[in-house]
């Protein structure tokens, strides 16, 4: 820690830094959730595809709804990321 502290030059330098860091964590960790999230919506849709194909368009149409409802978790942690960067 106090070799961090001696690298900070200017006074708001540290904590700048560190914000950065922050920042980067907030939308690095808002975008795992959703990208399981999307992965396992896909993945049930073409099991349910593969069943039952004549079932295929209505399932189609909900698993692209799931999708669009899992990336807003994602946008919102995008949101966040610049959020924190102000």
């Amino acid at each position: 820690m106090h070799a961090l502290v001696l690298a900070a030059t200017e006074a708001g330098e540290l904590r700048d830094g560190l914000a950065a860091i922050g920042a980067g964590l907030v939308y690095g960790l808002a975008a795992i959730g959703p990208g399981i999230g999307i992965g396992m919506v896909v993945s049930n849709a073409i099991q349910a595809m593969a069943r039952q194909p004549e079932m295929a368009g209505p399932v189609r149409v909900t698993m692209f709804l799931g999708i669009a409802f899992t990336e807003a978790l994602a946008l919102f942690g995008f949101v966040l990321f610049f959020l924190a960067q102000g």
